[in-house]
């Protein structure tokens, strides 16, 4: 018996026609309805034809959590008065309740996904309704640029719904532009008949930390706990505190002990009946519930009796290193749409309140909305589906964004690695098996090809292992969790149970075993087993010990065992789970199994290279025969003077970047030389070279040329002259070599007949002379026409002048210096009248005598 005071009750009722109406017109449109209006369950009822007066159809939902899902599929079937199972029904990973009388199936977006791409026409499909566009999951985005191609291309009658509780319609109003070429798809409003909420901003005490990695500060859950039990004693009603992970709640349950409440603790692992209990309402006897929620409980889900909504603030969000191959979550402040979402849920049947545990003036730097998962998390299964559906770039795909192009590349090269596509990126008939089976590439592969070496059984045991982590209480230990699975009762263990049957089945009929069938080369002991299956998923996370402690992943990655892991005595490690913030250098392990190096080496086969590494090391050049597994090496042996030579010249010239040109040999000539093709650089450039470090450096393997390719360590580039190398460099083609000696002279002849040593070292070119060589000489001397600065010294060799206008000196400066040195050197000439009279390098005496 249908409810029909209850549907009656539903917002969203007075919209249906307006969205009946621009579906039969356009097929397709964009439903706007906040939260609580009834669009998840009252909306795909009517389309359905199973209320009102329209046509029957079949009607598909999909919803982006397993919990919103079942919930979503118990409500209609209520309303209709039905059992779940009948007309309606749901399907997800593992679990169908659905028969031929079903008319709408309420199903994940993974699920959907699964089905388009086994039968993109999806026969038998009227309508799909695609809930919570706004969350921007990644499957979500995928599956609607499926459903846009088919409809453009093989189901132009199939009538499409994007619903969204944010206020983003317009955006998915205008992707849905392609289906006809009419202009955007209509948006249909439903309005709210909330009851509202009032807001309080809850500011943490001073002194709390910012989060980060996964990491949350203990002081900031005292406070949210502080903060329930505070809106408790002030309001009437259920609370729903939002928290951004089930570490988080269950230390908050913690904190909450004593307290006169039923607490429960809501997220995507918790078990049936807690999943029950809380969207059954009321507590025992009445008494007041304190629920305890990731972001689950944000959309798709109604939590009755809820009067009073408590936000941390917080949300996680997926994180890729795609250069180590290492996935984890951040811990990132909510978004403005997001605690908008949270907060609605207070006034979903009364007035509500709203405590935001942050303060009101932070509002202005929140993102306006969650970060699409495409621009942050691992493409690799979005990759494989792109290229199963026959547009491996994604190029051609209708998404609101465009995945960055860094992360195909990684994600391509995933790929690659476990056969999934070939070389222009195509999927091959590995790759389509594997996109069929329901997980993750890498996990895909660890199934395939683990089934082949340890039996159908074990392989999906295991990988049912990896597809969800299990709970940190198991331990650290792959093979030991996997035990603890087996005998376990938990609702950990019974989903493993479950997940391990399918995949079973599964992997039997796609690689051609009978299951639980041992292949011929099967690994044997359960260890060996976990190992084995995990390298085969994650190879960059096989990881050798380090002497000095620690493991290196083939990635190149350091990693760190908690403090009493029994992983610890493995000489190799395959790490199923690690993490590292951006404060840490090496990833924390937190799931792992002991292997040994054969398995290392069949599992990572195509990360094996042997070969000569010759490189520059600790200043010198190190050439060894190297087999290495990624990062780590496994074998060396030194090589003599049998190294490649083409490998030994670029480690020389690596060797010569990081350690400059003072590795040569610079004779006082060689220096000189530099000095004055310096100058002449400076002065006329081209085609003088610049030799300054930088320039020689990077035409290191021109002018050091032959000697470079003859030398084989440091020491034989001690030896190359360095004034010989820079001659090479001289401008000989243009003939303009020939007139170095005349632009930038070595020495030039002074009055006295001496000829002097000119210095380029400085700004300008320096003649050091004694004052008396210089009598006579009116006009400073020149080099490329630039006047030398003269350093007139006294008898004894020591500065007594500095002067570029020797005329302006013998005029003016000369009487000071004549007074001041003529007392110190009687023996040397001191005329009054230096510019006439006689330049000499001896004392007086000698110059009477000479005469």
């Amino acid at each position: 018996m249908i409810r029909n005071d209850a549907l009656d009750r539903l917002p969203v009722r007075h919209a249906v026609p307006e969205l009946l109406t621009a579906l039969e017109e356009r097929g397709t449109a964009v439903l706007y309805a906040p939260p609580g209006t009834g669009k998840t369950t009252l909306v795909p009822l009517a389309l359905a034809g199973l209320i009102g007066d329209g046509p029957e159809r079949r009607v598909l939902v999909a919803e982006p959590r397993r919990m919103a899902v079942r919930a979503a599929a118990r409500r209609m079937a209520w309303l209709l008065g039905e059992e779940v199972g009948g007309a309606v029904g749901f399907s997800v990973r593992g679990e169908r309740r659905a028969g031929p009388a079903t008319r709408v199936e309420v199903v994940t977006t993974g699920v959907l996904l699964q089905r388009l791409q086994r039968d993109p026409e999806l026969a038998g499909v009227d309508v799909v309704l695609l809930d919570e566009c706004h969350e921007r999951h990644l499957d979500a985005d995928t599956a609607m640029a499926f459903l846009v191609d088919v409809r453009a291309t093989l189901r132009p009658e199939l009538k499409l719904i994007a619903a969204s509780a944010t206020s983003d319609a317009e955006a998915w109003a205008r992707l849905l532009t392609v289906l006809d070429g009419g202009g955007p798809a209509p948006v249909v409003w439903a309005e709210g008949e909330v009851h509202g909420y009032a807001v309080h901003y809850a500011a943490p005490p001073a002194g709390i930390r910012p989060a980060h990695g996964t990491w949350v500060d203990p002081a900031l859950l005292r406070h949210v706990a502080a903060t329930v039990r505070l809106a408790m004693e002030r309001h009437e009603g259920d609370v729903l505190c939002f928290l951004p992970g089930t570490g988080e709640i269950a230390r908050t349950a913690g904190l909450l002990a004593g307290l006169d409440a039923e607490v429960l603790q809501l997220h995507g692992r918790a078990p049936a009946a807690v999943q029950d209990a809380v969207l059954r309402g009321s507590g025992p006897e009445g008494r007041r519930r304190v629920v305890l929620s990731t972001s689950v409980a944000e959309s798709s889900l109604t939590v009755p009796g809820v009067r009073i909504v408590v936000d941390a603030g917080l949300a996680r969000e997926p994180r890729m290193d795609h250069a180590r191959g290492l996935g984890s979550l951040a811990t990132v402040p909510v978004s403005v749409a997001a605690a908008t979402q949270r907060a609605g849920r207070s006034g979903r049947e009364a007035r509500g309140t709203v405590y935001r545990c942050w303060a009101e003036a932070e509002d202005g730097n929140r993102a306006r909305f969650p970060s699409p998962e495409i621009r942050i998390a691992d493409l690799a299964d979005f990759a494989l589906r792109a290229a199963c559906w026959g547009d491996p770039t994604a190029a051609g795909l209708a998404l609101l964004d465009a995945p960055p192009a860094g992360a195909m590349a990684a994600a391509g090269q995933v790929l690659a690695a476990v056969g999934a596509v070939d070389g222009d990126g195509r999927a091959t008939d590995r790759g389509l098996r594997m996109s069929r089976l329901g997980l993750h590439p890498r996990l895909a592969r660890a199934l395939l090809d683990g089934a082949a070496e340890v039996g159908v059984r074990r392989a999906a045991e295991v990988v049912a292992l990896l597809s969800e982590e299990p709970p940190r209480e198991y331990g650290d230990d792959l093979a030991a969790v996997w035990r603890e699975a087996r005998r376990g009762g938990d609702g950990y263990a019974a989903r493993w149970k479950a997940e391990a049957r399918r995949l079973e089945r599964s992997v039997a009929s796609e690689a051609g075993l009978g299951a639980g069938g041992e292949a011929a080369k099967a690994v044997g002991g359960e260890d060996a087993v976990a190992g084995l299956v995990t390298a085969l998923a994650f190879p960059e996370r096989v990881a050798r010990a380090r002497e000095q402690g620690g493991y290196l992943m083939v990635s190149g990655t350091g990693a760190g065992l908690a403090e009493g892991s029994r992983l610890g005595a493995g000489g190799w490690l395959a790490v199923a789970v690690a993490d590292r913030t951006a404060r840490s250098a090496t990833a924390r392990v937190r799931l792992a199994a002991v292997v040994d190096e054969p398995i290392a080496r069949r599992a990572a086969g195509h990360l094996l290279r042997a070969g000569e590494e010759v490189h520059w090391e600790d200043g010198d050049v190190v050439a060894r025969s190297v087999e290495r597994l990624g990062a780590v090496e496994l074998t060396v042996r030194p090589l003599r003077d049998d190294a490649d030579p083409v490998l030994v010249r670029e480690a020389l010239l690596d060797g010569l970047r990081r350690e400059g040109t003072a590795l040569l040999r610079w004779s006082r000539d060689a220096q000189e030389l530099r000095a004055r093709l310096a100058f002449l650089y400076r002065q006329r450039g081209e085609p003088w070279p610049d030799v300054s470090e930088e320039a020689l450096l990077g035409r290191a393997g021109e002018w050091l040329e032959p000697e470079l390719s003859r030398a084989r360590r440091r020491a034989d580039l001690g030896r190359i002259d360095a004034g010989e190398g820079l001659r090479r460099l001289l401008p000989w083609a243009t003939g303009e070599a020939g007139r170095l000696d005349e632009l930038a002279p070595e020495r030039i002849e002074v009055p006295s007949g001496s000829r002097i040593r000119v210095e380029y070292g400085g700004e300008r070119p320096v003649l050091a002379v004694k004052l008396q060589e210089m009598f006579g000489l009116a006009e400073t001397p020149r080099v490329a026409g630039v006047p030398v600065l003269v350093h007139l010294l006294s008898p004894a060799g020591r500065p007594a002048a500095v002067t570029s206008d020797l005329a302006s000196f013998w005029r003016e400066g000369y009487r000071a210096v004549r007074a001041e040195l003529r007392g110190r050197y009687p023996r040397h000439p001191w005329p009054e009248d230096p510019s006439t009279a006689e330049p000499t390098r001896y004392t007086s005496a000698r110059l009477r005598r000479e005469r």
